[in-house]
């Protein structure tokens, strides 16, 4: 089976687990539901969660206690870009070809939709804890869900981004905030994977967390390149939106060649990672897959 078929193959299979815990939109509160289930069910790569599962079947999981934490992880993304998209932040109105949730529902129930699926992360992942005989697993998985999401992952690269608009900064510092912003919950799904498959050696947290690290990376150094010569169709989203906001990106910084070397190097560097663990086949491919992308 080719790479393509076999993406969409695992992109439903992870679609239906995500869906399987979204809130039924019913009750007098039943506007949020939809506001939240309309953001989660507007498409994507499912990269996340993908990330989250072969990682725990590399490691050697087995269970079923590791799908709560793959819909959870798709739930705090899909907040994470709620917010972004607001007119506070990146002031989107389109994301993957529909109307940004704001757009959609307006302002103040797309903030209580990012905040609501935020909470109902965490909610959904503790049922991993009626699903598992190891809860200790499920209780560092949490732990790592929590730490890469929070004001020192993903939230507080979100800052950074905002304080960076508008002036240009150093390689060194847009490292870090694309580390924060988009590599935390990349990390952060093989780290979680390696966690609930109970792995506590040193060496196996280190090789799912430089995977997770260089990829994140990668993909972001993509993304730069794609809001540049990117389609806006095939991406469904607006593109120059960065040069609008006079925002550092690497190839503002570095280049657009330097950039595509860069991306390809980090690919590299990801696939090595994992170089001593049988079962690494998907995973390496779909590393690079992500290179070169057109959306």
């Amino acid at each position: 089976m080719e790479m393509r078929e076999e993406l969409k193959k695992r992109t439903g299979e992870v679609e239906s687990i995500v869906d399987s815990y979204l809130p039924a939109e019913e009750g007098y509160q039943k506007t949020i539901f939809e506001a939240m289930n309309y953001s989660v069910r507007a498409g994507g790569k499912r990269l996340r969660p993908m990330l989250m599962e072969e990682t725990y079947h590399l490691f050697g999981g087995t269970e079923k206690a590791v799908e709560p934490f793959m819909a959870a992880m798709e739930m705090i993304h899909t907040s994470s870009l709620i917010h972004d998209d607001l007119p506070c932040m990146d002031n989107d109105e389109l994301r993957r070809g529909l109307p940004t949730t704001w757009k959609k529902f307006g302002y103040d129930m797309a903030v209580l939709a990012g905040d609501a699926l935020m909470i109902y992360a965490f909610e959904t992942a503790s049922r991993a804890f009626a699903m598992t005989r190891y809860p200790d697993r499920a209780a560092r998985a949490i732990q790592v869900l929590a730490e890469k999401t929070g004001i020192y992952g993903m939230i507080g690269g979100q800052v950074l981004d905002m304080l960076a608009e508008h002036r240009r900064i150093s390689e060194t510092e847009l490292r870090l905030l694309q580390k924060l912003k988009t590599g935390c919950l990349l990390r952060a799904a093989c780290e979680l994977g390696c966690a609930a498959a109970g792995k506590t050696d040193a060496e196996s947290i280190e090789a799912a967390r430089a995977y997770g690290d260089k990829l994140g990376l990668a993909f972001q150094i993509e993304d730069d390149i794609l809001d540049i010569e990117g389609d806006e169709k095939t991406l469904g989203k607006s593109i120059g939106k960065d040069a609008a906001s006079e925002k550092s990106t690497f190839p503002s910084l570095l280049g657009l060649d330097a950039c595509r070397k860069l991306a390809g190097e980090l690919t590299e560097q990801a696939v090595a990672a994992l170089a001593p663990y049988e079962g690494r086949a998907f995973l390496e491919t779909l590393a690079r897959s992500l290179t070169g992308r057109r959306s």
